[in-house]
């Protein structure tokens, strides 16, 4: 069991606990965990989470009322936030996209978003300020963002990897490999109603799928427990504006997903 075990947010109520609860499971199984044990690590890891632990010479639980932890109990012992995220994060050096970098371009917008965007990997104007989406491509996001009535402010936005490829070519499986469990725990953290991914690279790495992302986009699929709409990215809708239907389409549906 990871010693550190994934956050489940603010004080809710029980159907989005169990939905987080579900997320963190799903996480868990997207790194590789197998099973649980019952080393003294484990046990540990239990007892900061609040669950009863059985005297070691009795056998017997705690009293009642000091079996089942409160939501606020909960909340309490599941630290993790972006900032933690974050400064786990460090300077990183885990693939070599940290060579050419000027800075990582972690993500941002509203801790607590409904909606997370996802793209691909930073470009050049996001690789010299730091900030994800700010270049022409970014600016055209802002705009479908502001359509459906919300901002930047209020969703959230990241990427696959955090580092810029070179000469903006895809990010390479290992590149990935490293960078993904930091967008997994920064998904966990949020807990989005949505998701919403940019370009095929990141629809496809979420779900798994080699289908183009004209295939993929248009329904809902799930990640983490969460509902995901591909779409395409916004670079591809200034070399083809005539797409921008279809995407209105698509963010049409994260819309009344956003409502239910």
């Amino acid at each position: 069991m990871d010693a550190n075990p994934r956050p489940l947010r603010r004080p809710a109520s029980v159907v989005q606990l169990l939905r987080q609860v579900r997320s963190s499971l799903v996480y868990l199984k997207a790194s590789g965990c197998t099973g649980f044990d019952c080393s003294a690590e484990g046990l540990a890891t239990l007892a900061r989470l609040g669950i009863p632990q059985r005297d070691a010479q009795t056998g017997t639980l705690p009293p009642a009322d000091q079996e089942t932890p409160t939501e606020a109990d909960v909340v309490a012992t599941v630290p993790e936030t972006l900032d933690a995220i974050r400064a786990d994060l460090g300077t990183c050096t885990r693939c070599p996209l940290s060579r050419g970098r000027s800075h990582i371009v972690f993500g941002e917008g509203d801790p607590r978003a409904r909606l997370v965007f996802v793209g691909e990997g930073p470009g050049f104007e996001e690789d010299r300020c730091g900030h994800p989406f700010v270049g022409p491509a970014g600016q055209l996001l802002t705009k479908i963002i502001a359509a459906m009535k919300l901002s930047r402010e209020t969703v959230y936005i990241a990427n696959i990897v955090k580092c810029r490829p070179p000469g903006n070519r895809n990010p390479e499986p290992d590149e990935i490999r490293c960078c993904l469990p930091f967008l997994k725990r920064q998904l966990a953290a949020i807990g989005p109603q949505a998701i919403c991914t940019l370009g095929g690279v990141a629809a496809q790495t979420l779900l798994e799928s080699k289908t183009p992302i004209s295939r993929l986009r248009g329904r809902f699929h799930e990640f983490m427990g969460i509902p995901l709409m591909p779409t395409f990215h916004p670079a591809f809708l200034l070399r083809n504006p005539n797409k921008k239907r279809e995407v209105w389409e698509d963010v049409q549906k994260i819309m009344k997903k956003l409502t239910t």
